[in-house]
């Protein structure tokens, strides 16, 4: 049994589990595939017979696959027909479930259902002399082929940016480059998250809201009105969100504040802003060093902050390691200026002094004295 978590019930989800459950699998079912009547896959229920009116992205979907469905009875009449998926899962969710997992994301949840599964092959259900593993290497020669081309599995909107950047995806609202106001773009909406595209090109990624009437803001698609108007900065969802994220660091906060109290408010939050903006030419991890290199050296600004990122992508691609000849010892190579300076004799030449040139001080106000006594005469 392959088993996913995803962050929604809707039809996305329903789709993605299937893909991700047929690829694992390596084919597809020849016989019929058991469902229960849910709303991804049903749209109406013909009396108490097993005729079904489907969704239609669900027929597409079967179509693609080759898969030949059979509903179960609703109610307790068809409660037997599903018993041993049903306790099954609650097998699993018993062993694997309780207490709850404490995991950081659904990514990490997903690896570690994937590990369990691989766990649960070598397992014997009932008196079966058989493990899963061994049960299912019978049956997988007898899987059809899978399709070559894939199936999209997200849903299809077209909504139109409004004034604040934003637009609308189910009961939630979502933020794109600023540019884009009042365009409609194309959205994908997936099981887990959305992806924007604009003239085919994507524009915003963003992980899925669950929650009614949430708004989910990225600080980047905001910086080129901020940087016009930094007084809205520090007050902004944007930038809330962004900390919420882990994407501004302490370190973007101390050197923010170090940058204000040599530039003002104004001037201060705005070099901050053209530091944000280096994400877009750098990743994220060098410009956290270079605010913070620049941060030790005293260094509040911009072009200070890039040159000190650029270095440590620099200093990261030459100390990735080099393919090495075994029994072959390394060469270093070592630049003619660094030799010289290395075997230059020490200079034992006395400190320069300036005490001569005290004569022609000297000198200028004597002759500013005889000066002015003639003229007196």
């Amino acid at each position: 049994m392959q088993r996913r978590v995803f962050a929604s019930c809707g039809q996305e989800a329903f789709f993605e589990g299937h893909v991700h459950a047929l690829r694992t699998l390596g084919g597809v079912p020849r016989s019929k595939v058991r469902y229960d009547n849910l709303k991804a896959a049903v749209a109406r229920v013909l009396g108490l017979s097993r005729a079904r009116v489907e969704a239609d992205r669900w027929i597409a979907f079967k179509s693609h696959y080759s898969i030949e469905s059979f509903y179960c009875r609703p109610g307790i009449e068809g409660a037997h027909e599903k018993g041993g998926v049903e306790g099954q899962i609650g097998y699993f969710r018993r062993n694997h479930f309780v207490p709850v997992p404490e995991v950081s994301s659904l990514a990490e949840l997903n690896e570690m259902v994937e590990q369990w599964d691989r766990q649960d092959d070598a397992r014997r259900i009932g008196s079966r002399s058989r493990t899963i593993a061994e049960e299912f290497a019978l049956e997988q020669p007898l899987l059809m082929p899978l399709p070559q081309e894939p199936f999209e599995t997200g849903r299809l909107f077209t909504p139109r940016v409004d004034r604040y950047g934003q637009i609308p995806v189910r009961t939630n609202r979502y933020s794109v480059p600023i540019r884009l106001i009042g365009k409609r773009v194309r959205v994908i909406l997936h099981a887990s998250h959305l992806v924007v595209y604009d003239q085919n090109v994507e524009v915003a990624r963003h992980e899925r809201l669950i929650a009614k009437g949430a708004v989910r803001l990225e600080l980047d698609h905001y910086l080129e009105v901020l940087v016009r108007k930094p007084g809205a900065f520090p007050g902004s969802t944007a930038l809330e969100q962004a900390r919420s994220a882990g994407k501004f660091t302490p370190v973007h906060d101390a050197w923010w504040a170090q940058a204000m109290k040599i530039h003002g408010e104004r001037d201060g939050t705005r070099a901050l802003i053209e530091v944000l903006l280096l994400g877009r030419h750098l990743p994220h991890e060098h410009v956290v060093a270079g605010l913070a290199a620049a941060l030790r050296a005293g260094a509040l600004t911009a072009d200070a902050v890039a040159l000190e990122a650029r270095k440590a992508a620099q200093a990261e691609t030459e100390t990735a390691p080099e393919a090495r000849v075994p029994g072959h010892p390394s060469a270093t190579v070592t630049s003619l200026h660094e030799w010289r300076l290395a075997h230059l004799p020490p200079d034992t030449r006395p400190l320069p002094s300036v005490s001569h040139y005290d004569q022609l001080l000297r000198r200028r106000r004597t002759s500013g004295g005889d000066h002015r006594e003639g003229e007196a005469q």
